[in-house]
Parts: C-alpha cells; structure tokens; sequence
C-alpha cells in the first residue's frame, strides 16, 4: 500500500478518536503511555531521570511531553501545535423547547463557516464534572450516534438564501435534539455516555461534533478530508516525529495547546505560563540555576506548527501573487511582516536547513497584501519563553470548515522534518551566528 495512504488513513483514525480537544488530549496521552511515558502531576513533586520520559495534561486539553537526554543538556526542541478547532459550544442549561421540537443552545466557539454545518448528522461530545470521594473528576463524553442537526431553511420560504450570510447563530443555528416529548433527555444521554447519574453532573464542557467520517480521495488518492484537520493534522505529525526521533544534546519538548482558535488567553494556552512553567521546571530539578535556564532558553529553537491556506481551485486572487502554495507540494513556512507569524530570517533559515537535511519539500506563504489573514500560536507562546521560532503548516482547502481538506503527502512530509528536528540540537553562537547540528 502507497505509504502515503497508511499514514493518512492513521491520520483519520487519531482524527475519529479525537472529536475534541479533550479526546485530542486523551489519545496523545495513550499513545505517549503505549510508548513508555510516564504522565506527571503538575501539583506535585516530580523527579527527573537522565533517559527519562515524561508528559504533563493540564486542563485535560493541553499536553507536553519531553525526554532527558542527559542532565547537562544544552536546550529545548519544541514542536508546538493546538488541540481545538472552531465548532459550537453548547450552553448551559441547554434545552429550548419551542415549536414542537427541542432544540439546544449553542454558541460559536473561534472563526467558523457557518454554513457548512447545515444539514449535516451531528452530535456532542466533550466533557463532564461529577464529584467523586470529595474530589472533582473529569468524564470524557463522545455520544456515537446521529443524535443532532440544524435544518436549513427550504428555498421556497427564502429566495435570497442564495444571495446572504449564512445566519444568525441565536436563531437558524440551534441543533434540533428530537420532538417536544424528549424534553430533559439532552443531560440524561450525556450523563448515560459518561457511565454516571444525570443529578451528580455538576459542569460541563460539550461541544457540537460532525459526524460524518474522513475520506480520502481524488483520481490518485491524493486528497483526506475530514473535521478538524486544523490543527490535528499538524498535531499528530508533531507527535509522530517526536516518537521516532534519535536523541540528542537537546530536550526534544512535543507540545499541544488547547484554546488557539479564541485567542490563547487560558491556563492551558500557548498565551499562559504553561510551557514555560515546564522548561523551568525541567531546568531546576536537572541542577540548572536562573542563568542556566536562560542559557537553555537561548540555545532553543520552536516550530510553531498550524495548518497553512493552500491556493483555491475558484479563486486564486486571494493568494499573494507569488507564494501561493499547493497540496502535496511540502510543508508551507509562514512570513508575515506585523509578526502574526513569527518566521524571521534566521528561523527560516534553520527550517530550510532542517527540511533539506530531511528530503522534504518547502514552500512560501504570505497573505496577499490586501487580504487580513490569521495569527497562530508561535507568537504568543514567544510572550513567555522568547524563542528562534518558525511559524510552517501543512497546505489545506476551507480552512474552518467543519469539514476540510489537506493532502495525502504533506502529513508524511511533517512527520520526515519533525523527526530531524528532534533529532538536532540548535546553538547561539553570537554575533548572529547559529549552528544547528
């Protein structure tokens, strides 16, 4: 089988087990145990072994994992990604009943294409809190069944539907659970999925989810579609490259943040302390002192991994005239001159350097300079942990669309680069020289 097939065809499996940032976060955790690591608690006391593997959840939506290489390393590789995508969150107290129907109540969660969740099986999935032996625990909820949609208006009572926005979110976008005699059962099948009762659900976290499944396609199999493409894709070729990567002097540092798709601005964001938090923390307990974390920090280097627009087939006059990358033409590195992205010269460079050490194609993105594009993460994160940073992503179509599309090939092309990557150690030799080795 064509290699590029297998790996998008794992690529969807990780992306059905993980409907949410939450599952997201709890799949990367399987894997990371099925691979020797062992989790620790950020409230508690941690100790680090030379050859050690380790990963930290926080918020059961954000992850970092790391490996020691040796106690007197000389710098971390990060590879950063996000866990949430744009969907509808729903409300609490969520039950509307009106009309003859019971619908749900619901709220936008990031930059969505409204339109694309019309007429579409849905469900919900996420999280609930119940108290158990004083203690409040988490219940992962993936409800897997067609339970829920949001019927479009028919043509005939609308003959400019064609010729407007999408809708108001208040009104046409409130999934319909079932007729007004199932008033009540939203919170029982949430709490029946949880294993617990309904009366010991005391908050919860749960989100709207498509449900219909990835695809790969096109006449030479080159396309996957699937929800939540952005960042998963990124998110899981991060990971798989940290797996398989030769250790270095470096600290190979895999890391998922939840809450890029609203602004980053949360405990488990790449805008909080967490991934500093970390890195001082694994200074300390290996015998390092202030100056040694910041010699650390200065001999670091971080690939800020986001989904990337590739050119559109119907219009390309969104693209720069020049950069305009394709699907399955290799990882896409980001420019942007107000610092949305934070790929300078020098962090250029070293990707440029690393992509070819790993036989892996690389194109340009900037936006056209009439068009706003988006932001990611590298440079939040950079807010707390000043780092050589380059902003790249994988090339795909309708980007926030409950449903996307990306390419066979570039999943594997990630995977090839970040392997190097990790693999490397990167160093600041003064006077605006660097060595990657």
């Amino acid at each position: 089988m064509n290699e590029n097939i297998t790996t998008s065809r794992a690529l969807l499996a990780f992306l059905k087990d993980s409907p949410t940032c939450f599952h997201a976060a709890s799949s990367v955790r399987k894997i990371l145990q099925e691979n020797g690591y062992e989790e620790l608690t950020e409230g508690k006391t941690w100790k680090l072994n030379e050859k050690g593997r380790y990963f930290i959840v926080r918020n059961e939506s954000s992850v970092i994992a790391f490996r020691i290489p040796k106690q007197d390393f000389t710098g971390f590789m990060i590879g950063a990604s996000h866990s949430d995508s744009p969907t509808f969150k729903i409300k609490a107290n969520p039950e509307i009943v009106e009309n003859g129907y019971v619908k749900l109540n619901v709220e936008k969660y990031g930059g969505m294409l409204l339109g694309q969740w019309y007429d579409r099986p849905l469900t919900a999935a996420g999280r609930v809190i119940v108290k158990e032996n004083n203690c409040f625990v988490t219940k992962l909820v993936n409800i897997d069944r067609d339970l829920l949609m949001i019927p479009h208006l028919a043509i005939h009572m609308d003959r400019k539907a064609n010729e407007q926005g999408a809708g108001s979110v208040q009104k046409d976008f409130l999934p319909v659970l079932g007729s007004e005699e199932t008033k009540g059962m939203f919170m029982k099948i949430a709490a029946e999925e949880a294993g617990v009762k309904e009366e010991d659900i005391i908050g919860h976290d749960l989100f709207l989810c498509l449900r219909e499944e990835g695809r790969i396609w096109g006449a030479n199999q080159e396309y996957v579609s699937s929800g939540r493409l952005d960042d998963l894709q990124c998110g899981y070729a991060d990971l798989e490259g940290f797996l398989q990567a030769e250790e270095s002097d470096s600290v190979p540092v895999f890391a998922m943040f939840d809450n890029e798709e609203v602004g980053s601005l949360t405990k488990q964001g790449a805008n909080s302390t967490f991934l500093e938090d970390v890195l001082r923390r694994i200074c300390s307990l290996c015998g390092k002192d202030e100056n040694g974390y910041r010699e650390a920090a200065a001999n670091s280097f971080m690939v800020s991994a986001d989904n990337a627009h590739a050119v559109h087939p119907a219009h390309p006059e969104k693209a720069d005239p020049v950069n305009r990358p394709k699907i399955n033409k290799g990882i896409v590195l980001k420019h942007s001159a107000n610092q949305k992205y934070t790929t300078d010269a020098v962090s250029a460079a070293v990707f440029r350097a690393i992509c070819k050490e790993a036989g892996v194609p690389v194109q340009d993105f900037t936006n056209h300079s009439d068009v706003i594009g988006g932001s990611t993460l590298g440079n939040l994160s950079n807010s707390h942990v000043s780092l050589n940073t380059a902003d790249i992503g994988l090339p795909q179509l309708a980007m926030h669309s409950c449903y996307e599309t990306a390419g066979t090939a570039d999943t594997g092309y990630l995977i090839q680069a970040m392997r190097k990557f990790y693999s490397l150690s990167f160093c600041d030799e003064g006077q605006g020289t660097f060595s990657v080795k």
